[in-house]
């Protein structure tokens, strides 16, 4: 009889012990990184440099995720779904969600033990909160703050550009795929893959890849 799909009681030790030890390690040595970012983002938007908003964890229940923020407000702009030419997205934002940076506040969460360094992304209610039958096995480990999903949509926002409906493409293209890729994280999952994903999201950043200019799939 093969293993249960999902994290078995001793990878979730180990994982966590990696998330606690890294996270920790991370916040000493890019704090002076995250207190720029926090000046520059409280200067640029005006307003408090860090953005919180309720997402899902584990098992369902809501959490307030931090990130560095990015965006002011626009009148007559409300959506939850952002795109590459967002008028919402800041200079200096956008250039710290290129490189990853909006996230570092997301280390607090992980120590707080609301999130994991990989793990599905945390979306707002009205996503992973609404899976039913085998796919709410992603609420069974904790989000990250990257994800096999993130790494294989990190031209996300472009391709929400191109789309005509941007709200309609990501509920009904981008997410479910997303679902499909983070299942597959969860059910398979090895301590390895954690790594794979981490090494894969610095190299992403790092590498600056071109936008693809392919339309969005209909």
């Amino acid at each position: 009889m093969g293993r249960r799909p999902g994290l078995t009681a001793r990878q979730r030790a180990t994982k966590r012990t990696f998330d606690v030890v890294v996270a920790g390690v991370a916040m000493v040595l890019l704090s002076p990184v995250l207190a720029l970012c926090w000046v520059v983002a409280r200067i640029d938007t005006r307003a408090s440099g860090v953005f919180r908003q309720v997402r899902i964890g584990r098992d369902g229940r809501p959490f307030e995720v931090r990130k560095l923020r990015t965006m002011r407000p626009v009148r007559g702009l409300t959506s939850t779904v952002t795109t590459a030419d967002d008028r919402r997205i800041t200079r200096s934002g956008a250039v710290m969600r290129s490189l990853k940076l909006d996230e570092l506040p997301q280390l607090v969460n992980v120590l707080r033990g609301e999130m994991s360094l990989v793990g599905p992304r945390p979306d707002v209610p009205g996503f992973a909160d609404e899976l039913v039958g085998a796919d709410r096995i992603l609420l069974s480990v904790r989000p990250g703050i990257t994800s096999p999903a993130a790494v294989a949509y990190r031209h996300e926002e472009q391709l929400l550009a191109q789309a005509s409906d941007p709200e309609a493409y990501n509920r009904e293209i981008i997410w479910p795929d997303k679902v499909r890729i983070n299942r597959a994280y969860v059910e398979h999952y090895t301590f390895l893959a954690d790594l794979r994903c981490l090494a894969a999201t610095v190299s992403t950043v790092l590498q600056h890849e071109p936008t693809p200019e392919q339309e969005p799939k209909s």
